[in-house]
């Protein structure tokens, strides 16, 4: 069958950068989705994007489907034919549909005994008849947060479509996307190549945008010759550049043509906190900042302009004022938030209102510092520092820098608290309290941190759930799974012995809204969602149901989740663990169908069977030699031991009839394999593992 390669391009006005790369790789998995669904084969998939464009391009797809092979099944041959032999309307009518004659039909076996068949085949379609709806199935799907109209046209994207590729190998494919005629022609720079540029082929996309449009297509080639570009620029200036890799990513998203181009401010900038200068560089002008040999913040800034000019320095100039500007106002923030000391701007948070219905920002610390008070007890925080960190914690947010740095909250408040002379530890935890930021971010490093970062977090979860907020899809304004996942960072990394539901259980009481009955459990649920993620992700052995029969034990501690993980994954590499697993889902089902009967502790003196009383003698034995060991939180040797059970369950099973007709007996022997579940249960439910 003879291949092809496929392009198509969405020409668009200037794309939101943040969201450019996942909307195209989107587009381009749609694409290949769709392809597989229709069973066209193809090759490699590729996609580009630029400010003004995405872009996908597949290699070698099949120019037509694959004949498909019909099976329609019809009425039962008892109603298909009368006494004589002949075909009743219902066979008749059923061949009709087919588009054939009852002959035709075969006689097959259906679940209720013979029925007719048809069998045909449907010729595959010519794939060049099927492009256009790929592509738009593949577009209506994409993750747009808000659609946007133009012109007087029905038609609904994230920006305004100005043109539209679709080739097939050399063919242009005739067909309207987003009500624009597809064709051959794209767009190259905007000042630096306006025209039109006609492409041969989809395999010379990439080449001709670079050659004759001055658009670097490729995102890994742009956001390479950016880095390299920034990373030369910075070293010839005797420095090396802070490339932060989001804003690599959005760089790489605002520019086709990229020309690194130096810039630098005032020195007597460099005396407010690095961060300062760093947020107003980074994240509100997208310039790369320059450190020097030792670290320190040079007074030197790397920009990435999207043209190249014929006049660089004017680019410099216009760049410099900017920093300027923005650096000028920090520098007056800096200077007059410290004329007042941060403790005067608690009361003022009684007037900001956290949310509607859970109270002010100052409630809100009040019930941090009362959560943090009961974790920093229980990790060896101090509680003077505690307290203090807590009244602190958003004492910042009522300042100027960070009204205009809003990024910046919690470490200006650092440095306005080390101003004032407040101990070191109550000043790097009012900065610790919103780790981790991200994904990979680092972990509050002090005891009081840790509370302080926990309660803040664990105060943020239980309201919003509380108010009937929770996320719902990718919607997550409030961003509790951050917060979540960040809880269970800090307990895991920094080894917390903690009641993570007793926490959550605490907070929800804390808030200022009656909370539904189940809600406690809801967001245990919640958390025990990302805990499977971390932990599957970190150990492939681990399995899902080997996480839920840890669950089903009711534990609140995660390292106590992850300690009865790791034994019952050694457990069930035993020769017996299998065996084990598959005796405790049969005692559980025994027991669930016997949920009316008495289970009384088994009596010795009514053990009937050989079988029933060794069974009840080695229980008793290993019931006094692991409940030591579950006591340490020895579990894998605990299960190592229960291990030797086997042989005595697989001959309890064999030789011993439960259900006995005998009320007593039975009673009896219920007890037993209760025990036998319960002892097993301090560890994990077996029952729920396969098998």
């Amino acid at each position: 069958m003879a291949k092809r390669d496929f392009l198509v391009e969405i020409g668009t006005e200037e794309l939101p950068p943040k969201s450019l790369f996942t909307l195209t790789e989107a587009l381009a998995e749609g694409i290949r989705r769709e392809l597989s669904a229709a069973a066209i084969a193809h090759g490699e998939v590729h996609w580009f994007a630029t400010p003004r464009r995405m872009a996908v391009y597949v290699k070698g797809v099949a120019d037509r489907q694959p004949d498909q092979e019909i099976r329609r099944l019809g009425p039962a041959v008892a109603q298909a034919f009368d006494a004589n032999g002949q075909p009743t309307k219902a066979a008749l009518g059923f061949a009709a549909a087919c588009g054939t004659t009852v002959e035709a039909l075969q006689q097959v076996d259906g679940p209720k005994g013979k029925v007719l068949q048809f069998v045909g085949r449907k010729p595959g379609a010519d794939t060049v008849s099927l492009l256009p709806d790929i592509v738009r199935s593949s577009l209506r799907t994409l993750p747009i947060a808000r659609r946007m109209r133009w012109g007087s046209g029905d038609e609904e994207f994230v920006r305004p479509v100005h043109w539209v590729v679709m080739m097939f190998g050399s063919a242009v494919i005739e067909a309207e996307i987003l009500g624009i005629r597809a064709g051959k022609f794209t767009h190259g720079h905007r000042f630096h190549a306006p025209r039109k540029l006609a492409l041969r082929s989809p395999s010379a996309y990439r080449s001709t945008l670079l050659e004759k449009g001055f658009v670097v297509a490729d995102v890994e080639e742009r956001r390479t010759r950016i880095r390299e570009g920034v990373t030369e620029l910075a070293r010839r200036l005797g420095g090396e550049a802070v490339i932060d890799p989001d804003l690599l990513d959005e760089v790489t998203a605002l520019v086709e043509w990229p020309e690194p181009i130096a810039g630098r401010f005032d020195e007597q900038y460099l005396q407010l906190p690095p961060e300062v200068p760093i947020a107003t560089m980074q994240d509100h002008q997208r310039y790369f900042p320059v450190r020097d040999a030792s670290g320190r913040l040079m007074n030197t800034f790397i920009t990435v302009a999207n043209i190249r000019s014929r006049d660089p320095d004017k680019v410099r100039d216009g760049n410099e004022r900017v920093v300027r500007s923005r650096l000028a106002d920090a520098a007056f923030f800096w200077t007059t938030d410290r004329e007042q000391r941060l403790e005067t701007r608690r009361e003022g948070l009684r007037a900001v209102t956290f949310q509607t219905r859970l109270g002010s920002l100052f409630d809100r610390s009040e019930r941090i510092g009362q959560l943090a008070a009961h974790i920093g007890a229980q990790i060896g925080a101090d509680s003077a520092f505690v307290r203090r960190a807590a009244e602190l914690c958003k004492c910042d947010l009522l300042t100027s820098m960070v009204g205009e740095f809003p990024e910046l909250q919690g470490t200006m408040g650092k440095y306005y608290a080390q101003h004032d002379g407040e101990p070191d530890e109550v000043c790097m935890a009012i900065e610790e309290q919103y780790l981790p930021r991200f994904s990979g971010d680092r972990l509050p490093t002090t005891a009081t941190g840790r509370a302080i970062a926990l309660a803040d977090k664990l105060d943020l979860i239980a309201g919003i759930f509380a108010i009937g907020q929770k996320p719902s899809g990718t919607r997550d304004p409030y961003g509790l799974r951050r917060s979540a996942l960040g809880v269970l960072r800090i307990i895991l990394e920094a080894r917390l012995e903690l009641d993570l539901r007793e926490l959550i259980e605490r907070a929800v009481t804390m808030q200022p809204v009656e909370a539904p009955p189940a809600l406690v459990s809801e967001i245990w649920e919640y958390f025990a969602e990302r805990l499977r993620g971390i932990v599957l992700e970190r150990d492939p052995a681990i399995t899902t149901e080997m996480f839920e029969a840890v669950l089903a034990t009711d534990t609140g501690s995660i390292l106590d989740i992850e300690a009865r993980l790791a034994a019952l994954k050694s457990f069930l590499s035993l020769p017996e663990g299998a065996a084990l697993a598959a005796a405790n889902k049969r005692i559980a089902n025994i027991l669930k169908k016997a949920g009316g009967e008495e289970m009384r502790p088994p009596v010795a003196e009514q053990l009937v069977e050989p079988a029933e009383k060794r069974l009840f003698e080695r229980l008793l034995l290993l019931e006094q030699q692991v409940t030591p060991a579950y006591e340490r939180r020895e579990y894998e040797r605990a299960l190592a031991a229960l291990a030797a059970l086997k042989e005595d369950v697989d001959q309890f099973f064999d030789s011993v009839m439960v259900m006995a007709d005998d009320p007593q007996l039975r009673s009896n022997r219920l007890g037993l394999l209760k025990s036998i579940r319960d002892l097993f249960m301090r560890s994990a439910d077996l029952s729920r593992l396969p098998g």
